[in-house]
């Protein structure tokens, strides 16, 4: 047998042509058609940051095409608000993104009350900007514990989770949930603030910078978090127009969006405050990004908090505002309990009132709206229907975590298997968001 008559079965032989002698491996590669692999990453996998699944095309290790599944979480939120009154509905989107479900009643409370032809009082304008801007902090705070944990920083992670505890509680004590709250209510709040709150707010403030001031310390020159991070997962601002990415990834890549500033609501336009960006356009970028933007939250609660003003948190409509929200105490900010007594146990007209708000809510005028705010993960917007009733006809909602997602696969490509986890992290999506 010649080397030019290969064997025609079984194990390759030495006199097959590619193996004869001074064959090297290149030619042995170029003779061999290998296929790419396909690799499932989750829908367990504890770095997809919810039930998440990844279909990653691979060659060896490196990644050439990435496909986000997603589904295993939805709830049906959006479709739940058709049958739930214009309050019920608050207490349904404050679960979608499950880490600032703030953002989500404010946004939904502000297209509510556009539709309304409403605004909420001043003192609950504040109110507003001081625990959404908490919630942000809050949500940064798990971002970068969880990604730290990802990268093998289990110190990064129990600090983070530290100091969102204390946020948390915040909240705790003026809705008496930690999580999913319900407080931001359509023309207002659901309750006064206590009267600590002011302190609780300033024990935050005096805390928090040390802290971030920690995190800084253990991660920005550590060589271990710049190698996973640096130069991981670029996308550039003509990317991120095309792929409609918002948010922390926007703004890493230099583009100073935020809608606080280009379309402020909550009187946004009264603080003074900056647009964290960076220019690097990486992973890094967007952990520079958030520690700041961290720091920029706690400047707007100062001036929130320093121009507190008093009055009401409800609009005083009785068409919406339940009788218990209706009254102004001896010192103009909170409710009069000997009045509130009066007029659910002795007023039959407050009671009627009270009664059908509370069992059929109010209605709202026929119309459609969108309204965008910025959330910690980019734009948040609900695009409202309503038809009359009392009950929304249809809620749809720009999901930031949702639209980033689709900026994964431009991300990956060409990377190493490991670095879809810094990735994925840096996206930092939540599925309770996208699968609502």
């Amino acid at each position: 047998m010649t080397a030019t008559e290969p064997t025609t079965g079984g194990a390759p032989q030495p006199e097959d042509e590619i193996f004869v002698e001074g064959a090297d491996w290149e030619t042995v590669v170029d003779a061999v058609k290998d296929d790419t692999l396909t690799v499932n990453m989750g829908p367990q996998h504890p770095s997809t940051h919810g039930v998440l699944r990844l279909v990653l095309e691979l060659d060896g290790e490196t990644v050439l095409g990435l496909k986000p599944v997603i589904g295993y979480l939805h709830t049906g939120i959006e479709k739940n608000t058709e049958v739930r009154t214009w309050v019920q509905g608050t207490t349904f989107v404050t679960r979608m993104d499950y880490l600032a479900p703030l953002h989500n009643e404010l946004a939904f409370c502000l297209a509510t009350e556009k539709l309304l032809g409403i605004e909420a009082p001043e003192r609950a304008q504040a109110v507003r900007v001081i625990v959404t801007e908490f919630n942000r902090i809050a949500s940064h705070l798990v971002w970068i514990a969880t990604g730290g944990m990802e990268l093998g920083s289990t110190t990064v992670m129990t600090a983070g989770f530290r100091e969102r505890e204390h946020i948390l509680d915040l909240f705790e004590s003026q809705s008496g949930l930690r999580m999913n709250h319900a407080y931001i209510r359509p023309g207002g709040l659901a309750q006064d603030v206590t009267e600590d709150f002011v302190e609780r707010c300033e024990a935050l403030l005096k805390m928090l910078p040390e802290k971030i001031g920690e995190y800084e310390d253990l991660l920005l020159d550590n060589p271990i978090w710049r190698d996973r991070l640096v130069g991981i997962g670029v996308l550039d601002a003509h990317q991120c127009y095309e792929l409609g990415v918002t948010g922390p990834l926007l703004r890493a890549a230099g583009v100073p969006w935020d809608l606080r500033r280009a379309q402020p609501y909550c009187n946004f336009e009264q603080y003074d405050f900056e647009v964290a960006t960076d220019a690097s356009c990486d992973s890094f970028g967007r952990f520079l990004v958030r520690i700041e933007e961290m720091r920029q939250s706690m400047r707007i609660i100062r001036q929130a908090i320093d121009r507190l003003p008093g009055g009401p948190v409800m609009v005083q409509d009785k068409k919406i505002a339940w009788p218990s929200q209706q009254s102004l105490g001896a010192d103009g900010i909170g409710n009069d309990p000997e009045y509130i007594r009066h007029i659910m146990g002795e007023s039959m007209e407050s009671l009627i009132n009270h009664f059908k708000l509370v069992t059929q809510g109010f209605t709202v005028p026929a119309g459609q709206v969108y309204v965008p705010i910025e959330s910690p993960r980019g734009e948040l917007g609900y695009a409202v229907t309503s038809i009359g009733t009392n009950k929304p006809y249809r809620v749809h909602v720009r999901e930031p975590s949702f639209v980033n997602l689709q900026a994964a696969e431009e991300m990956t490509r060409g990377h190493m298997v490991a670095d879809v986890v810094a990735i994925v992290a840096s996206l930092d999506p939540v599925m309770g968001g996208v699968d609502r």
